[in-house]
Parts: C-alpha cells; sequence; structure tokens
C-alpha cells in the first residue's frame, strides 16, 4: 500500500490555533477535513479560525485554489463518535493533558476504521504511554506540528517502540504531500524540538528574571548573532506562556533540575500574562 498522496479524509480532533491550522493544511492539499470540537459555540469558533487561516493565505497568495473552495472542505462533529469512518488519518490536537489525550485517542480508534492512522499533535508528552490506551498501537505515532502550521515548514515524526513501519512511512509521505519536511525522533520526554527549545526558552526567562538585559535585547542577541528567525522569549508568547509552563514542568519531573521552571514564568502564568493570547507576556500584543 503506497500513501504518496494525501488521504482523502483526515478528522482532526480539536479545533484551536493548533487544530486550525492543521485542518487547514490538509484542506488546502486537497482532503476533506473534519474537525470535532464540543458544543456549537466551539465548533463554529474552529471553523472561524480556518477561514480566517484561508483568508490570509490567499492574501499572500498561499492557495492555488480561492478560499471558499478550500473551506468547503471543512465540516465540524460535536463528538469524536462523529469522526468519519473512512478517514485515512486522524490528528488528535487537544491540550497537553495525558489523560484527555488518551481519552480521545481510544474514542477515536473505536469510531473509525481498522486501517485508520491515529496520530497525536502533542509536543512533549510521552507517545508510548499514550499508545497503552489503544487496542492497536502500531498504527499510532506523533505528528507534531509547529505553530503556526500553515506557514511552518517542520513536522516532527515520533516513532513509538509500538509504532509499525508501515504507520511512519505513510506519515513521512503525508507530510511531504503536505508540503512539509519532516524529521524522525525516537519517543522520549520533549522528542527533539520542545526539549531544545523550551531549554533555551527557560534559559531566556532566567536572564529576564535575573536583569540580565531586556528580553528585547535577548531576543535581538539570538536573531541578529544565530541569525534565529524569532528569539526565545517572543517565541514564547506566540506559544503561550501556560503551555511552556505545562511543558517545563513534564520535562522537570522527567529529566530533572534543569528543567526546573523560572519563578518568572510561574508568576506571570498565575497573574494570566500567556502571551499572545492574552495581551501581554513578555510583550504588550495588540
Amino acid at each position: 500500500m503506497t500513501h504518496r498522496t494525501l488521504p482523502a479524509v483526515v478528522g482532526v480532533i480539536g479545533g484551536g490555533r493548533m487544530g486550525a491550522g492543521i485542518a487547514q493544511s490538509f484542506a488546502a492539499a486537497g482532503a476533506r477535513v473534519t474537525v470535532v470540537e464540543s458544543g456549537d459555540e466551539a465548533a463554529a469558533a474552529a471553523l472561524d479560525r480556518v477561514a480566517t487561516g484561508l483568508r490570509r493565505a490567499a492574501e499572500r497568495d498561499r492557495l492555488t485554489e480561492p478560499a471558499d473552495r478550500v473551506l468547503a472542505r471543512v465540516s465540524t462533529a460535536r463528538t469524536v463518535d462523529d469522526l468519519p469512518a473512512d478517514a485515512g488519518l486522524v490528528v488528535e490536537a487537544v491540550p497537553e493533558d495525558a489523560a484527555l489525550k488518551a481519552r480521545v485517542l481510544a474514542a477515536a480508534e473505536r469510531a473509525v476504521g481498522g486501517s485508520t492512522v491515529l496520530a497525536t499533535n502533542t509536543s512533549s508528552l510521552s507517545v508510548a504511554e499514550l499508545a497503552a490506551a489503544l487496542a492497536h498501537p502500531g498504527r499510532f505515532l506523533g505528528m507534531h506540528f509547529f505553530n503556526p502550521v500553515p506557514a511552518s515548514e517542520l513536522v516532527e515524526i515520533v516513532v513509538a517502540p509500538g509504532t509499525d513501519p508501515d504507520t511512519v512511512r505513510a506519515a513521512l509521505d503525508w507530510t511531504r504531500a503536505l508540503g512539509k519536511k519532516d524529521v524522525v525522533v525516537r519517543d522520549s520526554p520533549g522528542f527533539a524540538s520542545s526539549r531544545l527549545g523550551v531549554a533555551l526558552g527557560l534559559e531566556a526567562i532566567r536572564m529576564v528574571e535575573e536583569g540580565v538585559a531586556e528580553p528585547e535585547a535577548i531576543d535581538d542577541a539570538m536573531r541578529l548573532g544565530y541569525k534565529h528567525p524569532m528569539g526565545p522569549l517572543r517565541l514564547t508568547d506566540l506559544v503561550g506562556l501556560d503551555v511552556r509552563l505545562a511543558i517545563a514542568r513534564h520535562l522537570h519531573t522527567t529529566l530533572g533540575e534543569r528543567f526546573a521552571p523560572p519563578r518568572l514564568l510561574c508568576e506571570k502564568v498565575a497573574r494570566g500574562e500567556l502571551g499572545r493570547k492574552t495581551g501581554r507576556g513578555f510583550y504588550p500584543w495588540r
């Protein structure tokens, strides 16, 4: 069996920023996509995120067909049980809560066909532990997309000990059909991208905490001196300080003290300064 083209039907569980971006990317590449969100309001908001993303992509000449035609391939469902049974791929993109992810993945496995590949978009949780909730863990792996999904080039393919080689090959082919590049990593805490990215981000936060420099100066040092496209503090604002804190706590538990969350990060999250989504993090956002 080959997977040189995308699955005709894709399911995405979770319609937040990441889920909507994943849905947009697959729909723009030609797949019919069902986004699962609970409740009419959440489902409408998810569809609106996809529509907004497509409109922006069209304005930048990044679509090969009209945005409304792409959007017509995206639908919503209220429960995981309503996922299309003929989906070739289902990507879980719910919040970073292992128990929640395990529940929705197990429900998705029951709802779809026996050949459907299941993937988690987790940025740090153990893929092997999530696989334990499934009857057929060989059809499961991590597909870690990056924010913003439509513009990002990278998908991190995370392989658990029980993942079948055919599942990995399918994920690689689909990633490339999306026009993205892949890196394949073994399932381990934080994988490659989150482990390195969080380490840099936490140290940058400690430097602000210690008064070494202002956030903009630290970001400019990495952007101009090391050619990073974005500094670690601005990136933290875009990812969300709450997301960074949750990953840091997980890595602190699994990898030790070098990932202990800085006091400043904990305080900002407690105050609701979560970055762009709340209007303030290390920078003010309009």
